[in-house]
């Protein structure tokens, strides 16, 4: 089987979405399969094509930074697959919001199957857009977007079939007129031979190395630096916090990035003003995330609208306990009280006191980091989720 993958940004971009595409290559791959990625060169110190990790990469036009730059998509992206058709059977789109139309007009040009995946909720809806279209003035519900949105969608729903990584994103595509019989749910998926739990000793270790302070209390939070991750919010309560508790350390790993709702600089500002510099370390776009989870405590993410968070299904595969919300996936995820903590989105008291309740109780906390990497281990490793997508690939392709 030759697969496409195509997705608006890839490594070295980090992220959740880019995550998934680099597991599901790699299972692919490992299963014997053959897996070309397209996506933007968004640094233009990038190369144009490279092989990583066992695919060929082909970065498009056009380069460098920029929000509104991922829309020349639409124009670069038709030609290079129609160059490299006999390199693939099917095509596999993730987060389709701007680049699923382009892929099924190519589908159709060439007799190959689509399957499109949503990193985010709201994608077909178009509630994603609306906090991006604030900015230019415009509402979700203006006729020129309505229009646009209208379009899209009649071209979307012509796909062979719908990965959905939640089941609020499956039932968003039902209601929006996606036959049911199209739509898989697949979570997303965590690479537990990378994410993995380590004993006292070997975090003592880490943290020398990783030059952290051996006798603190470290909560970490991973992911992009976005407001709707409850950030913002995040450092209020972590200042709270540190009037309760001593010698406690906030570890934030990631940066803006290219999103929209990039707040890094917010955020930094926040702790140089209210001097919480020995309390909390911006870490940046650090690789070794693992290390940095196993030399940690517990794990912290505030979200507001996540579909599917694959840094909260990281920590947990490192066996920490973890606070939250439910929202998106996470509300299948985590079951309050037996393998997280769960808060109501934007709520300081409730996530003040989850914080409290953790960096107070030794035992709950490794009674939840405990049952966290069971829920792991049982329902979100790679190889179960890239078994579920050989499934569905080889179910449309015996269509074909």
């Amino acid at each position: 089987m030759k697969v496409c993958i195509f997705t608006e940004t890839y490594y070295p971009v980090m992220g959740g979405g880019e995550t998934q595409s680099r597991l599901l290559a790699e299972g692919l791959i490992a299963n014997g399969h053959s897996v070309i990625l397209l996506t933007r060169r968004s640094d233009a110190s990038l190369l144009e094509q490279e092989r990583y990790g066992g695919l060929d990469v082909y970065r498009l036009a056009p380069s460098g930074r920029g929000q509104l730059k991922k829309w020349g998509l639409l124009f670069s992206s038709l030609p290079m697959l129609i160059r490299l058709h006999s390199r693939y059977d099917l095509l596999f789109v993730s987060g389709y919001r701007i680049i699923g139309p382009v892929a099924l007009l190519a589908g159709k040009l060439l007799g190959k199957p689509v399957i499109l995946k949503a990193d985010s909720q709201g994608e077909m809806s178009g509630e994603f857009f609306e906090s991006g279209l604030k900015k230019f003035d415009v509402s979700r519900t203006s006729l020129p977007f309505r229009w646009f949105l209208e379009i899209r969608n009649a071209i979307l729903k012509k796909a062979d079939a719908f990965s959905a990584i939640s089941p609020e994103i499956a039932s968003e595509w039902i209601l929006s007129g996606v036959p049911a019989e199209k739509v898989y749910l697949i979570p997303n998926a965590v690479d537990i031979t990378r994410f993995v739990p380590v004993v006292s000793g070997q975090k003592d270790m880490l943290r020398e190395k990783l030059d952290l302070p051996s006798n603190a209390v470290i909560a970490i939070y991973t992911g992009r630096l976005v407001s709707y991750k409850g950030l913002p919010l995040l450092l209020r309560v972590w200042k709270e916090i540190l009037c309760s508790h001593e010698n406690v350390l906030m570890l934030l790993a990631g940066t803006g990035g290219l999103d929209i709702h990039n707040c890094e600089s917010e955020l930094r500002e926040y702790v140089k003003s209210n001097d919480l510099q020995n309390a909390v370390q911006f870490l940046g776009a650090v690789e070794n995330v693992p290390e940095y989870l196993q030399a940690s405590d517990l794990f912290v993410f505030p979200t507001e609208n996540d579909a599917f968070p694959s840094s909260l299904v990281e920590a947990m595969a490192c066996a920490l306990p973890v606070v939250t919300t439910p929202v998106g996936a996470i509300k299948s995820i985590i079951t309050h009280g037996k393998n997280g903590l769960l808060v109501e989105p934007g709520n300081l008291q409730q996530f003040y006191q989850a914080l409290d309740v953790l960096l107070s109780s030794d035992e709950l906390a490794s009674r939840l980091g405990q049952a966290a990497l069971q829920t792991v281990r049982e329902n979100y490793s790679a190889e179960s989720v890239v078994s579920n997508y050989l499934n569905l690939f080889h179910r449309i392709l015996a269509k074909e």
